[in-house]
């Protein structure tokens, strides 16, 4: 790196010096007027010449924009896979009506957490929900850690060190209590949505994973099933089937004789409708529970279907997914330990399970303890009296 000093009057100083180079590999010099004496000068030279070495020169000229920042990260996040279609379509959302509107025409360098703060108190007098808020924040975040990453900002005012982002009130999910689970099983057999509840509630896969499922993934026999995949629905554009988000979320499932017995029931039914239609031979690769058109069908579909038949057979008002939520919590009153149930249901550690389930541990301080122990590799709490 180089630099020099140039006198511009009686107490005026141009500072010179290099920076990386561009994308086009070429010399980058940039000026800086100092005024004092040559000392200031030489001093100021010297603490250019050290943030340029750390990676942490920012230059003060850029005009980019919030929007155009977080529009340009949005898409680079996608085109290397970092985010699906699904992410993409939402973090255009957020950016197109939460944050463009409000912040996005400020200069990225002047943003501060003054600006996140206004920001904020005009998201919440609009009306908007606190989670959505909460994710237009998170967005932001991302993309301004970004820029300190690559030196475009020394700060990141959404961060931990800036503007926190808005609190949200958990509201607890509504789950089946266990003196209802029996009677729940009996009213929904005979419905078509029977064996999707079940692989919910007894399995604990989500609705995605559901409906991704193949045959060539289910061993009724050895009574296991692989995920492998889960769908995913962008408003407007056609369904695709997708590797699961994490590692994680690639797994074996064992499954209970009930499982089973709806998945063998289901698979003769579709036999029988191929056999009465002329169509063959099931192939391999055929999805368990397809659309009408042979593809992968839609959550918001089974959604709809869920809610109709939970009124039409008078069930507790859960969501489809409160299925997997019952599923989880009967592990827990089991005791089945975290690490396990975390595998089991596709999470990333099992903090994430503690995260989320954490109020079911209710039923002693000691249990939670425990649980918490066992995430984190420590040693069981030491039971009294």
């Amino acid at each position: 790196m180089r630099g020099s000093i140039t006198r511009r009057g009686k107490a005026s100083w141009r500072v010179k010096f290099d920076v990386a180079p561009g994308p086009d590999g070429k010399r980058r010099s940039r000026f800086v007027t100092v005024r004092g004496g040559k000392k200031d000068a030489q001093a100021k030279l010297t603490e250019l010449l050290a943030s340029v070495g750390r990676g942490a020169y920012v230059d003060p000229n850029s005009k980019l924009t919030v929007a155009d920042h977080v529009r340009t990260r949005v898409a680079l996040w996608h085109s290397t896979g970092e985010i699906g279609e699904a992410t993409r379509e939402r973090y255009g959302m957020l950016l197109k009506k939460q944050i463009a509107p409000h912040i996005g025409g400020l200069v990225l360098q002047r943003l501060g957490t003054g600006d996140i703060e206004v920001w904020h108190s005009k998201l919440r007098t609009s009306g908007l929900s606190a989670r959505t808020a909460r994710h237009a924040h998170v967005l932001l975040r991302k993309a301004l850690g970004d820029a300190v990453r690559h030196s475009v900002l020394v700060r990141n005012v959404a961060g931990r060190d800036g503007q926190r982002a808005p609190k949200v009130l958990v509201k607890e999910m509504e789950i089946l209590k266990r003196d209802q689970i029996a009677d729940v099983v009996a009213k929904l057999r005979g419905a078509a949505v029977f064996p999707k509840a079940m692989l919910a509630l007894f399995g604990g896969l989500r609705a995605g994973e559901v409906l991704a499922l193949r045959w060539s993934v289910i061993d009724l026999e050895g009574k296991v099933l692989q995920v492998r995949e889960s769908v995913e629905e962008v408003a407007g554009q056609p369904v695709v089937i997708k590797r699961p988000k994490t590692e994680a979320g690639t797994r074996k499932v064992t499954l209970p004789d009930i499982v089973v017995e709806a998945l063998r029931d289901h698979r003769r039914q579709q036999l029988e409708r191929r056999m009465a239609l002329g169509q063959g031979k099931m192939p391999d690769d055929a999805l368990v529970f397809p659309a009408s058109d042979g593809g992968p069908a839609r959550r918001t579909g089974l959604s709809i279907r869920w809610r109709a038949t939970v009124k039409a057979l008078g069930l507790p008002n859960i969501v489809f997914h409160g299925l997997r939520h019952s599923h989880a919590s009967m592990l827990i009153a089991e005791k089945v330990d975290i690490a396990t149930i975390s595998t089991r249901l596709g999470h990333a550690n099992p903090a994430i399970t503690l995260k989320i389930y954490a109020h079911l541990f209710e039923d002693s301080d000691v249990a939670a303890a425990d649980a918490i122990n066992k995430a984190l590799g420590a040693n069981p709490v030491p039971k009294t009296g």
